[in-house]
């Protein structure tokens, strides 16, 4: 089965060729960084105005990279939610057209859904059921993934995601946007121990995580220092990221005493930085288990994760995951992915 995958949730277009018999996965992503990195930010009716210009030229790069037709597409998958509205609609009206054009299924996909089975395209990949820490720039979450469709929420943020703490942080530090890279590198040159910043909540009774107070508390650093001290200016970044691992690393920790599984499959773009990398393999390996990633350059949104789920929901419920392309598909700009009966 060839499905073809769709991402358009928020300022990456992904497109991607998933074939089941072989593995084979080709892939196209372009990357809205330097559009939005004048306004710091994501400016939605831009990202919108993108993906209507990157997404069908991507599709015929994978397309002509995989040596496919389009009437050698079997399913297309794409994501219907959670993200920017107008974002979600370019990329399902182009799924849903593409589909009634072909006379071909289409798979209404969970962003979520496709980074938490992202680690199943690594070699090796994870084997159900496991903990799942989902961690990017919109969610912080726990997960028991007992099998593909089957999530129970173990914990969450209670305000702002890692990966925004991380970007607010990189504008206290005069850095630049994406800000999660470069606070990461700016650590890697701060003094280990110089100062310390609170772990919220890091020994709270619950899974449940927060970063509020964690950012609150770099802006009262920032505020003390001179802003040419490049020294000073890494250390709070240092300090920033050891608190953040800290915190990810202990509740990640925790979910998996709690619910006597192994494996801990991480999934999502901050998951893709090398100090939680390496707090995360030492501290999981010491109790006997193992932490899975996906491949490097599916940390982000990108269409392959898209294609997959969208074929893992196809071999899971048949037609029954399916719509017809010849009506809409509904966008969920918010979908609780333990509740995918919504899509």
């Amino acid at each position: 089965m060839r499905v073809l995958g769709i991402e358009s949730s928020c300022d990456e277009t992904g497109v991607a060729l998933y074939d089941s018999r072989s593995g084979a996965l080709v892939h196209a992503l372009h990357s809205q960084v330097e559009l939005h990195r004048a306004y710091g930010g994501v400016v939605p009716e831009l990202a919108s105005r993108d993906h209507v210009q990157r997404l069908l030229p991507l599709i015929n790069e994978v397309l002509q990279r995989s040596g496919c037709q389009r009437r050698d597409i079997d399913a297309i998958a794409v994501t219907a939610g959670p993200g920017l509205a107008g974002a979600l609609l370019v990329g399902c009206g182009v799924a849903a057209g593409l589909g009634f054009a072909l006379g071909k299924p289409v798979v209404p996909v969970h962003h979520l859904e496709g980074h938490l089975l992202s680690p199943l395209l690594a070699d090796p990949a994870p084997a159900f059921p496991f903990v799942s820490l989902l961690v990017s720039g919109g969610h912080t979450q726990l997960l028991q993934v007992i099998s593909p469709g089957q999530y129970v929420l173990l914990g969450e943020t209670l305000d702002d995601a890692a990966g925004e703490a991380f970007d607010k942080t990189a504008q206290m530090l005069g850095l630049g946007y994406p800000g999660g890279p470069e606070v990461s590198q700016l650590a890697m040159v701060g003094a280990p121990g110089t100062l310390r910043l609170p772990r919220p909540m890091i020994d709270s009774a619950t899974l449940d995580m927060s970063f509020s107070g964690l950012k609150t508390a770099v802006l009262t650093a920032v505020q003390r220092i001179d802003p040419a001290n490049a020294s000073a200016r890494a250390d709070i970044a240092r300090a920033f990221v050891d608190a953040v691992v800290d915190v990810l690393t202990a509740k990640a920790v925790q979910a998996l005493a709690r619910t006597g599984l192994k494996q801990l499959v991480v999934a999502g773009g901050v998951g893709a930085n090398v100090q939680l990398r390496a707090g995360l393999d030492q501290a999981v390996t010491a109790r006997g288990g193992r932490v899975y990633y996906p491949p490097p350059q599916l940390c982000t949104d990108n269409g392959a994760m898209i294609a997959y789920a969208g074929y893992v929901r196809l071999a899971r419920d048949g037609a029954g995951a399916t719509r017809s392309g010849a009506h809409p598909l509904r966008v969920h700009p918010r979908w609780d992915l333990c509740d995918l009966a919504a899509g």
